[in-house]
This record gives structure tokens, C-alpha cells and sequence, in this order.
């Protein structure tokens, strides 16, 4: 009894140090670092494990108007006109099971990554929590508009793939005529349709990774608009080895959207930049030289984040400051 109890006062001792209110900027050792990340580890792996078998369960399964998994992925393959497409003697449409085991291993893939995108909030915040706690106010503020802008993007590069996938899968299977019908099989297919999802999401991460190089002064206006005809081209090439399928309409709207987003991420660090170029001119920063001494004031009214007294209990001279 005494065991236990004093595994209770433990354990609560642990959850006091976590909590924001006792502990706001988030102090601990290396080993209750170590703990901290292994307890986040596990409610990620839990959250993760929960939404993949909700979503193996939603691969057959029609929720009041959403329709199931399976529907929303073999869709963009039966938007592919019928002789095109190999349906069976059964008629309908379907996709080519070539293994006894290959179906169940592509409802349990379609599932976690269902389930994975489902359940992302939860997972998610356990990475944030465990980052969170290390950062200033000010860091906190720019992650989360980080992670916002970044899922946006992400399920924008998603959906444009979505919509891409029958015109490209069309396409394909229109090379050969009449002499090919075309049989896909459901893991050859469900990789397709997963790689050609996840590159358009990533690759629309490209103007948020422009705009933070910018914020933080690595990339200036003035170098992305003289860069701009190559970030084009590279953008191109990109798109061209990218797409799983190198179909045209995949690349197409792949570079497209690039170079809308591109256009935009130089148009924001163009105003960025103007901003601050205004505010180095009031202030007076733009008529000194790169080796010329910082016009600072160092008077006491001015350095209010200083400590009043030095160390030796003396108020600093600033009268000696040059």
C-alpha cells in the first residue's frame, strides 16, 4: 500500500512539473526529457494506431453522405471510360487482385494513411507539445502560423493531384490503342495514386520554405527576382521527374501551381523587404556603412531589459560608453 501510494505522489509530482502554470518555461533534465518524449511518443503511436483502424473500417464502410475509402480511391479509375479499362466477366468497376493477401494489405495501407490524416490533429499536438515548452512567446506564435499555413498548403497540393489523377490515368491508357486494355492492379494502383498525393502536397510547400528564407534574411527580393527565370526552369525539370507517371497533365498542373505559388511567395518578400527597407531608412541604418559603429543610445531610460545594478552592486558607468 505504502508502494503504491508513493508511486501516486510520484507521478503527480511529474505531472506538476509539466504543467505550464508551475513550470512556464518548461525547465527539466535530460532524463525527464528522455521521459517526456517517450510519453509523447506513445499517445502519437496511439492516435496513429486509433485512426488506422477507423480507417480500415471506413475502406468499406459509407458514412450518411461520405463515402467510403475505397470509393474515393478507385473513383479517379473509374472516371477512365469502360473499354479502356479491363472490368472482368462480372462487369463493374474493380480493381485486380493478383495475391490471395494483396487486398487486405491495400485496405490496411489505404487505411493508416486515411487514419493517419484523419487522427493528424492529435499526433500532431504531441510533437508541438513536446517542442512547445522550449520556445519563446514570440517563436510559439510564428510555429503555429508555420504548421497552419503548411497543412493548408499540403492539402491543397492533395486535392489538385485528386482532381489530376482520371485525366492522367486517361491519358496513359490511351497509349497503344486497341490493341492494350488495361488491367491495374490494386497495389500498382494504390501507389500511384498514394506517391502522386503525397509529391503534389510536399512540392506545395515550396512557397512557405521561400517566404521563412526571406523572413529570416537569407533570400532578399532583389536575389529571387533575378532568380526568377531559373526557379522557373528548375520548377519544370522538377515537376518533369516527379510525377510518378510523366504524364503531361500531371506535370503541367504540377508546374503551374508551383509557379503561382512561387509568383506569390516572391510578391510577399517583395513587400517584406520594402517594409523593411522603410523602416531602416526612418530609423537611419541605410546611410551607414557595413563597418561603421551602430548610432546607439546607451543611456539608462533605453536599456530597459538590463539589470539596474552590475554584479558588484554598482550602477554601470554609461558615461564611459562610447
Amino acid at each position: 500500500m505504502a508502494d503504491s501510494a508513493s508511486g501516486e505522489e510520484r507521478r503527480g509530482t511529474k505531472r506538476h512539473k509539466r504543467s505550464r502554470r508551475t513550470n512556464p518555461d518548461g525547465t527539466m533534465t535530460l532524463i525527464e526529457h528522455i521521459y517526456e518524449f517517450r510519453r509523447r511518443l506513445g499517445f502519437a503511436l496511439l492516435a496513429l494506431v486509433a485512426g488506422g483502424i477507423i480507417g480500415f473500417i471506413w475502406f468499406q464502410t459509407t458514412i450518411g453522405p461520405i463515402p467510403s475509402l475505397g470509393k474515393l480511391l478507385t473513383d479517379p479509375y473509374c472516371a477512365v471510360p469502360a473499354e479502356r479499362r479491363f472490368d472482368g466477366p462480372t462487369g463493374g468497376c474493380k480493381l485486380l487482385q493478383t495475391v490471395p493477401f494483396e487486398a487486405f494489405m491495400t485496405q490496411l495501407k489505404v487505411g493508416l494513411a486515411g487514419g493517419a490524416v484523419l487522427f493528424s490533429p492529435l499526433w500532431l499536438y504531441q510533437i508541438w507539445a513536446f517542442v512547445a515548452p522550449g520556445l519563446y512567446s514570440k517563436e510559439r506564435k510564428y510555429a503555429l502560423t508555420f504548421v497552419a499555413f503548411a497543412s493548408v498548403l499540403f492539402a491543397g497540393g492533395a486535392v489538385l493531384a485528386y482532381l489530376l489523377v482520371p485525366h492522367a490515368l486517361e491519358l496513359l491508357m490511351n497509349f497503344g490503342g486497341d490493341q492494350f486494355i488495361t488491367a491495374l492492379t490494386a497495389d500498382k494502383y494504390v501507389s500511384f495514386i498514394l506517391s502522386l498525393l503525397l509529391i503534389f502536397g510536399v512540392s506545395f510547400e515550396l512557397p512557405l520554405l521561400v517566404v521563412m528564407l526571406n523572413r529570416v534574411g537569407v533570400l532578399k527580393y532583389q536575389t529571387l527576382k533575378k532568380w526568377r527565370r531559373g526557379l522557373i526552369m528548375i520548377v519544370f525539370v522538377f515537376a518533369a521527374f516527379a510525377t510518378p507517371g510523366s504524364d503531361p497533365f500531371s506535370m503541367l498542373g504540377l508546374s503551374a501551381a508551383l509557379i503561382v505559388l512561387l509568383e506569390l511567395s516572391i510578391q510577399i518578400a517583395r513587400f517584406h523587404d520594402r517594409k523593411l527597407d522603410k523602416v531602416r531608412e526612418d530609423e537611419g541604418w541605410d546611410k551607414l556603412d557595413d563597418d561603421e559603429a551602430a548610432p546607439f543610445d546607451y543611456t539608462p531610460s533605453t536599456i530597459e531589459d538590463e539589470p539596474s545594478t552590475t554584479a558588484g552592486g554598482k550602477r554601470p558607468n554609461t558615461d564611459d560608453v562610447t
